[in-house]
């Protein structure tokens, strides 16, 4: 059992039982702790939900493809990724490694080349520092403790406002559509209107901006969304 195994996690989402299975049996067999899914929207949940060294994820999968997945969670998170398909043009590659996959395996494939593959991208990335705080000018939000300060003033902040705002900040300078904000907030199981994003942003901008009638961090980019300037 190689020592750099010891301990890691990984997630499989694959909705191919029999693949799936062999896969975890081996990845088991070399010390490794695994999780699984059968579907891009119960993956992308277990992901957030719980720290990983190496997902590894197909790109057809049922209710969110692998590579919508594989777009959302390097947005949010540092883990590397692994894309398996049966896809193996060097446009499918490309298109998979520019939605910020790490590698790239291609169905049928050896196991004794999809371990080495593991091995390989877990010396690349070792495991990140979970970031316990964000930061904006006189903004602080506490993520572990979940409470958000404005200067030395303690913001009170509903369960979205808190989770809006801190979207809103890891991806300050970017705009960010509403659908997007929904996704990335409310969920994907989530069915109400684009106008949820538009009233919590109101709600926002008098908590945090000096002018709420001329906000200053929270600017609206017409037609699209929103972006964060700080």
């Amino acid at each position: 059992m190689p020592d750099e195994s010891k301990q890691k996690s990984i997630l499989i989402v694959e909705d191919d039982e029999t693949l799936l299975q062999t896969l975890t049996y081996n990845l088991k067999r070399e010390g490794y702790l695994v999780a699984v899914a059968t579907d891009g929207q119960t993956g992308l949940k277990i992901a957030r939900d719980q720290p990983f060294d190496l997902i590894v994820l197909d790109v057809m999968l049922p209710q969110l493809d692998g590579l919508s997945v594989c777009r959302i969670l390097r947005q949010e998170l540092g883990m590397p990724i692994i894309i398996l398909t049966a896809r193996c043009s060097e446009v499918d590659k490309i298109i998979g490694l520019d939605s910020g996959a790490d590698d790239y395996i291609t169905k049928p494939f050896g196991l004794g080349e999809f371990l080495a593959r593991v091995r390989a991208a877990l010396r690349r990335h070792p495991k990140p520092a979970t970031a316990e705080r964000l930061t904006s000018d006189d903004l602080l939000l506490d993520l572990i403790a979940r409470r958000a300060y404005k200067g030395n003033t303690e913001l009170n902040l509903s369960y979205k406002e808190f989770d809006l705002l801190a979207e809103l900040i890891r991806s300050r300078g970017m705009v960010l559509s509403r659908d997007l904000l929904l996704t990335k907030v409310w969920g994907y199981d989530y069915y109400g209107e684009s106008r949820t994003v538009d009233v919590h942003i109101r709600w926002l901008r008098e908590k945090i901006e000096d002018e709420p009638s001329k906000p200053q961090r929270i600017m609206t980019i017409r037609s699209i969304g929103y972006r964060f300037e700080g």
